[in-house]
């Protein structure tokens, strides 16, 4: 007979299973449908997934009912089938795994960061339901998971104690940060809610390892409750209409240690996760004793502290007179080499950080500041209104990044007429990361249109003509840039890919950053018949972690051995220097070779980027 959940964490480490949606994706189940309802229509199917799990060492499996209340279900004319949905989830997760694995039932945020009209009577009508339905299927525990606000939570925490004395597991959805979206500090919220009768606390979803982990670093232990940690694969790329998570197994083995070592006694997986991840967590965990003494709260990091905000008044200087009009940047980079700086635009309502860099960029001498459009799928102030100010305040041409994943035809028309009305004429078109791995997971990604279809639809605004066809009086003189990812096994198909986009009418080509002088040799090489100017791209490192976030969470982006290498144990100051002098010896090898340089600022530190131009212009005597 197996021990009391609480007990089992008390001893030792308890693995949990993975993703269950984003599998049935990968297996070919469509989007859009309800995966609970599979409960009822293809039972089979979800009891496969549980036994592949529990096969690959997971000994706790969570039913298949992440939305399955109320509110939710109501979407697809369920909500009469609350019951019966839970309580099959139950029983298939039962039949499915052996007597020594915990079946606790999966309760999923109901407003999902989203401050939609769902009053906390109504969550508590709907958890109520869900959770009565799961405990009389007899599960061994209740876990509330991906949750973003702590008021939020504490409703879900206070049923679920009304009704039954098992195990309550508490999960919040984070980015990395140190605050529930409602305000509250993670270490005021684990202490509020394990007063308020929690038995385990941690994070699930929103962020691969690397956020978590930085959460976690920042958390003292709350004395009886241990850890829980659910990470997404990393971060998902949408290509060729398709998702795909990039972190591998091995490495949620080598977090899995990291997290043990921090307080986590229930490790498992979320978006992205396959019972390959769980059986690489398993068998790293093998044998681990847990430490005895409790985890100190760690301070903010150096680069924490760095990157906090500055606050200048909007009045302290009075704004610089545009300058005259440059040629476009593909004729600047016909002439000379060429410097584009990618400076993100804020989080918050504050610009005066973001106006402090994008002026360091200015005095030295970029030649364009570009702006994501919510990179990550992470909500920023819009680049149309910071674009603007750039070019009217500091005389900086700036360079838009639309995505497709944001607005309709509708929609991408008007920006695009608005931003010809102002003078804005460059941008670079993305697909956009999927909007539920960002900050607000309720939105919708929208792609009426892939890259290639926008491309041909901006070139069709500069011959007057709208997206319906009709006359638009006006010729627009829209100069396109699209994005190219070298980073790949298979080179050539890229090219191919980017042959494609060149056809739409790109103008010229973005890299995602290269951090291999082989690589980018072998750039040149591939696309050097290729009749439009390249931009190469580098995004200095800061730290070991960052180095290991990105070569492992970031679709589009690997690191060499010997780059991860010279990283290794560095932070701060140290690392962030580091970081330039990789970029100084890529930026050796690309220079002879390419005129189009494209610096990603890395975490808000604009000085590494300025230090970055103005080597370009050390190294051309400009």
């Amino acid at each position: 007979m197996k021990a009391d959940l609480r007990q089992a964490l008390r001893e030792g480490v308890v693995i949990g299973d993975g993703a269950m949606g984003t599998f049935l994706y990968q297996l070919g189940f469509p989007v859009g449908v309800s995966y609970e309802e599979y409960n009822i229509e293809k039972p089979d199917v979800i009891a496969d997934v549980h036994r592949q799990y529990y096969a690959a060492g997971a000994r706790l499996i969570e039913t298949n009912t992440f939305s399955a209340n109320r509110e939710k279900l109501s979407k697809f004319g369920l909500e009469n089938d609350v019951r019966a949905i839970n309580q099959a989830g139950v029983a298939i997760a039962r039949q499915a795994v052996g007597n020594d694995a915990y079946v606790v039932g999966a309760v999923g945020s109901i407003r999902a960061a989203r401050r939609l009209n769902v009053t906390a009577e109504q969550l508590e009508l709907a958890y109520g339901e869900q959770m009565e339905a799961l405990l009389e299927g007899g599960v061994d525990g209740l876990l509330l998971e991906t949750f973003y606000d702590l008021e939020e939570m504490s409703i879900a925490l206070r049923i679920a104690r009304r009704l039954t004395k098992l195990p309550v597991i508490g999960q919040f959805a984070t980015d990395g940060g140190t605050i529930t979206n409602d305000g509250a500090a993670y270490q005021d919220a684990f202490e509020r809610l394990a007063a308020e009768g929690a038995d385990v606390l941690g994070f699930n979803c929103h962020s691969g390892p690397n956020g978590i982990l930085r959460t976690l670093e920042k958390l003292a232990p709350v004395d009886g409750v241990p850890f829980s940690v659910f990470p997404n694969a990393g971060l998902p790329s949408y290509v060729d209409g398709k998702y795909a998570f990039g972190s591998k197994p091995d490495y949620f083995a080598e977090n899995a240690i990291k997290f043990a070592d921090l307080g986590a006694r229930l490790l498992g997986g979320c978006c992205g996760t396959t019972p390959d991840h769980i059986a690489a967590m398993s068998k790293a965990l093998q044998g681990y004793v847990p430490k005895s003494a409790a985890v100190a709260a760690h301070e903010p990091s150096a680069e924490a502290r760095a990157a906090a905000p500055v606050v200048i008044g909007p009045a302290t200087e009075a704004p610089p007179a545009a300058e005259a009009v440059e040629p476009s940047l593909i004729e600047l980079v016909k002439r000379r080499h060429t410097v584009i700086v990618e400076w993100d635009t804020p989080k918050d309502l504050d610009i005066g950080k973001f106006m402090e860099g994008a002026k360091a960029l200015k005095e030295a001498r970029v030649d364009s500041i570009t702006m994501a459009d919510n990179a990550l799928a992470i909500t920023r102030m819009s680049n149309l209104p910071m674009g603007f100010l750039v070019k009217e305040r500091l005389g900086v041409r700036p360079l838009l990044h639309i995505a497709c994943r944001d607005r309709n035809l509708i929609g991408t028309q008007s920006h695009l007429m608005g931003m010809h009305a102002i003078g804005l004429d460059h941008t670079l078109v993305i697909t956009g990361d999927p909007s539920r791995f960002g900050d607000l997971p309720g939105s919708s990604s929208v792609y009426d249109m892939t890259s290639f279809e926008m491309i041909r639809l901006i070139k069709q605004l500069n011959e007057g003509i709208a997206f319906s066809g009709k006359p638009l009086k006006h010729k627009a003189n829209f100069i396109v840039a699209a994005a190219f990812n070298p980073n790949v096994k298979y080179l050539d198909k890229a090219v191919q890919r980017l042959e494609k986009k060149i056809e739409a009418g790109a103008d010229f080509i973005m890299t995602q950053p290269v951090y291999d002088a082989k690589l980018i040799e072998n750039v040149y090489e591939s696309t050097k018949h290729l009749n439009v100017p390249i931009f190469i791209g580098f995004m200095p490192i800061v730290s070991e972690g960052n180095a290991t976030f990105l070569h492992n969470e970031v679709p589009g982006i690997q690191l060499s051995d010997e780059v991860r290498g010279r990283m290794a144990g560095l932070s701060g100051a140290a690392g962030r220097e580091m970081g330039v002098q990789i970029t100084k010896e890529l930026l050796d090898v690309a220079m002879p070779k390419f005129n189009g340089i494209y610096i990603m600022t890395p975490m808000h530190f604009y000085d590494m980027s300025v230090q970055l131009t103005r080597y370009v212009w050390d190294k051309n005597g400009r």
